[in-house]
């Protein structure tokens, strides 16, 4: 039993450690041989197993703790999330060799609740990307097929959750980037409301967008995640006060779709989208339509201007977040600088990779006199009109549903001489960060064409989590994906 134990789900594993019928060193001791056993995957940057190994033991002679939703459970992070005592570089050459003093929000409500962290994820440096290829540690290949990209930027923490490396996994969502890696990987990722999880020891790549989630397996064990992250948190002023309700016990209550009406939104089916991709997402739709859900032609008449806005906005706020990283202070500097002006240039010339770098000059260029009212301001107003679709939308839904992403995994190095097809890969995701809302992407089968995952994004109104991942329960339930 021992050597299957990492490929329970996260709520299985909980009532065993609580029943004792398995110990918390057993679990942890499995996921670290199935590290070992896939470490060609390289969805992990750092070695914690004596730490792991030695939390596991330390707790199990302490025993259970009923009340700990996590006690005893091997989880990782992906390398973004301040971890104390723990290497944490962002993916990053300027962070290769930073140890944090402090624990990110996220990661203390980890701990509170039992969690053992096994390893960090491997990201797109400082999460600008969408396939983890612009990590300075190498990229992550994709646990159905090697050849194949695990999505991005939270591409290590998805893989690792896939892979049976670990229960369930934290990534950041900017654009897509939990979603999109949930989709290519066939696990459930989701990008809370902004302001519903802390920020707070995040390295900011957009600060408007960015926000904590959970990956997993199922969609139990994300909404068992996500009601420990969840939650005010005074040191972040974005994060919201409202009370977190009871997302496991929804789960329990809804066992249909009926009432529900689902909102089919009618730029996600067009152009560009693969067949495979289609026929998938329109099967699991009409599983829903099967359970009773009403779907709803709905339009988000500004989806199309959503790409360019983002990029505008996302490098701007990038530019503005990374230029702390100037070699003075902590990270990388580079030697033998001739003066502060050298050192600037040639510390960040070393430390960041060439995506980095582009999105830091675009950044700047749209903030620069006589082109701020001409691209970040235009950009801030796209950004207002696509929430107010979002609005119109919800006056008749109760979510939405479309392609998370508009194909399968694409192969390694496939769109590296053409980055904007790679930008174009998030162009279902990147709305939902506009407008700060919820989305799940959930596991509906394989492509008839490639064999490898698709996934359904089902998005919410604000703080509506507790809909969304009642859904996405209800669907998951309702097949053998």
């Amino acid at each position: 039993m021992s050597s299957s134990l990492n490929t329970l789900s996260l709520a299985e594993a909980r009532c065993l450690l609580l029943r004792r019928e398995v110990s918390a060193e057993q679990i942890t001791a499995a996921c670290l041989e199935r590290i070992r056993q896939t470490c060609s995957l390289n969805a992990l940057i750092g070695d914690f197993s004596d730490y792991a190994l030695e939390q596991a033991r330390s707790m199990d002679k302490k025993g259970p703790e009923s009340g700990s939703a996590l006690w005893g459970i091997p989880l990782t992070v992906t390398d973004a999330i301040s971890t104390k005592n723990m290497r944490t570089t962002a993916a990053s050459r300027t962070l290769e060799r930073y140890t944090p003093v402090f624990d990110a929000h996220a990661i203390s409500r980890l701990r509170d609740a039992g969690a053992i962290l096994i390893g960090k994820a491997n990201l797109d440096e400082f999460a600008a990307g969408s396939s983890t290829e612009h990590s300075a540690f190498g990229p992550t290949l994709n646990p159905y097929n090697e050849s194949r990209v695990p999505g991005g930027s939270s591409g290590g923490s998805a893989a690792s959750v896939t892979a049976c490396q670990c229960f369930g996994s934290l990534g950041s969502d900017t654009g897509g980037s939990i979603r999109q890696p949930a989709a290519l990987c066939g696990c459930v990722g989701i990008k809370p409301t902004y302001g519903r999880v802390s920020r707070y020891g995040l390295f900011a790549c957009a600060s408007s967008l960015d926000q904590i989630g959970p990956l997993a397996r199922s969609v139990e064990d994300a909404a068992i995640l996500l009601q420990t992250i969840a939650g005010h948190d005074p040191r972040d002023s974005t994060c919201s006060p409202r009370p977190v309700p009871g997302y496991c016990a929804n789960l329990a209550r809804q066992r249909d779709l009926k009432g529900v009406r689902i909102g089919v939104v009618r730029e996600h089916w067009g152009e560009g989208l693969a067949p495979e991709v289609r026929h998938a997402c329109e099967q699991a739709l009409e599983r829903a339509k099967a359970l009773g859900a009403e779907l709803v032609d709905v339009s988000l008449p500004h989806s199309p201007y959503c790409i360019a806005a983002y990029y505008v906005i996302a490098s701007a706020e990038a530019s503005t977040n990374l230029a702390r990283f100037d070699g003075v202070r902590y990270g990388l500097r580079a030697p033998d600088a001739a003066n502060i002006n050298d050192l600037y240039t040639r510390s960040r010339t070393l430390g960041f990779g060439p995506e980095v770098r582009c999105r830091i000059m675009l950044g700047t260029h749209v903030l620069s006199s006589g082109c701020y009212d001409a691209y970040y301001k235009k950009a801030a107003k796209v950004r207002r009109l696509i929430r107010d679709d979002f609005t119109a939308a919800f006056g008749t839904c109760d979510v939405l549903c479309g392609p998370t992403a508009p194909v399968t995994a694409w192969k390694l190095g496939e769109f590296s001489a053409d980055p904007l097809q790679m930008y174009l890969q998030d162009i279902f995701t990147i709305p939902l960060n506009l407008a700060g809302l919820p989305g799940l992407s959930l596991p509906v089968g394989k492509g008839a064409d490639s064999g490898l995952p698709v996934g359904l994004q089902i998005m919410g109104s604000a703080f509506d989590e507790a809909t969304v991942l009642s859904v996405a329960h209800v669907l998951e339930q309702a097949g053998k994906w």
